[in-house]
């Protein structure tokens, strides 16, 4: 990594990427949500023009509190209660990642949310799943490569007894057919992963892999709930920095943050986003700088492309414009990523293969043989 960085637009467009935190309802093209609530005669929506309603979604995300963030679902889910509505959005979020050079992906959503016009939980899932791999053809048919797994997430807040163990079985039952993990979202700060042991305890019992928000809006304390019931990755994690005594020239790691590093837990962290929710006041204060530098499993993602106006484009731009990271910064994120990727190992090596064959023709590295 360089102080200051060469990289051309052009170069941070055409490299290989991986997402593997971004919500489908917080990734819809503007326009598409007006035209489905048109169809589903849904008239809440704050504007009508799709510059302007996408320039509503930034201004209410960036409030600095992860409860007013999450309240500009409110909108976005109203308009995906059918399965020509999720196999849409799912299918334009395909694409929109694919050009956005996006080579694996992995997009999460909460089914529960979607049954307000009478889907099961499981015609849910099918019809994004189905939307999905619409968009990887339509993605091929460009001339763009991506895979795309779903993650099926319960909404922590809701503790009813059984609920999440119930998402928990509707995204094994589906485990063949495109859901790649399991996840728990919504407000963190009050609904510890603990609340939610049962779902962990089955998945593991099925060695199903996931996924948990930790460490966004709570700070250690829920990383370490979360690593005890058994997670692969750190949905964010960035709050791990607090358990760590920074001085200017030493750093003390505490005994869960030694553990996540060494662990080689990935942590996906999504800087934009994490700036609307209080993370740090800019970019140049957000923990992922200090924590790529300690070593940690770092991760670049969205989150929420929509809200937060950005794409994978805009925080690798971001990231080489605060930091100076250069091409082999991106590649090791890159490869970061597909290494944490719920896939089967072939696969994983397979696209990392891709990865790093992309990244040395944009560095033009002369062919050994």
């Amino acid at each position: 990594m360089t102080e200051t960085t060469s990289l051309t637009a052009d170069e941070i467009k055409q490299a290989p990427k991986v997402a593997l935190h971004d919500h489908l309802d917080g990734g819809l093209r503007p326009q598409t949500v007006i035209e489905l609530a048109d169809a589903c005669g849904y008239t809440g929506l704050p504007s009508r023009d799709a510059a302007k309603l996408g320039a509503w979604f930034r201004d209410a995300a960036d409030s600095g509190s992860l409860p007013r963030y999450l309240e500009t679902f409110d909108h976005t889910i109203a308009v995906m209660q059918t399965a020509d509505a999720l196999r849409r959005v799912a299918a334009e979020t395909v694409e929109d990642l694919a050009a956005d050079g996006v080579v694996y992906a992995e997009t999460r959503f909460a089914p529960e949310q979607h049954l307000r016009a009478a889907l099961t939980l499981d015609e849910v899932v099918e019809a994004v799943n189905a939307g999905c791999r619409e968009g990887e053809e339509r993605a091929a048919a460009s001339g763009h490569f991506i895979k795309v797994g779903t993650l099926v997430t319960a909404m922590r807040q809701n503790i009813e007894p059984g609920h999440s163990l119930r998402i928990a079985q509707l995204a094994v039952r589906h485990r063949d057919s495109g859901v790649a993990g399991f996840d728990i979202a919504g407000p963190e700060l009050g609904f510890g992963p603990d609340l939610h042991a049962d779902a962990f305890k089955y998945l593991r019992e099925q060695f199903f892999r996931f996924t948990i928000h930790a460490g966004e809006a709570d700070g250690p304390s829920s990383i370490a709930q979360a690593l005890l019931n058994g997670a692969d990755r750190l949905g964010h994690g960035v709050r791990i920095i607090e358990d760590i005594a920074l001085s200017d020239d030493d750093a003390r790691l505490g005994r869960i943050a030694a553990y996540v590093r060494d662990k080689r837990i990935a942590l996906e962290v999504c800087p934009s986003s994490n700036l609307q929710t209080g993370i740090a006041a800019k970019l140049e204060e957000h923990p992922i700088q200090k924590l790529y530098e300690l070593d940690f499993n770092v991760t670049v993602n969205c989150d929420n492309r929509l809200m937060s106006g950005t794409s994978m484009f805009r925080e690798f731009s971001l990231l080489a414009e605060s930091f100076g990271w250069d091409l082999a910064d991106l590649e090791l994120v890159a490869l970061n990523a597909i290494d944490a990727a719920f896939l089967a190992h072939d696969v994983r090596d397979a696209i990392a293969d891709q990865i790093i064959n992309g990244y040395s023709n944009l560095r033009g590295d002369e062919d050994e043989d």
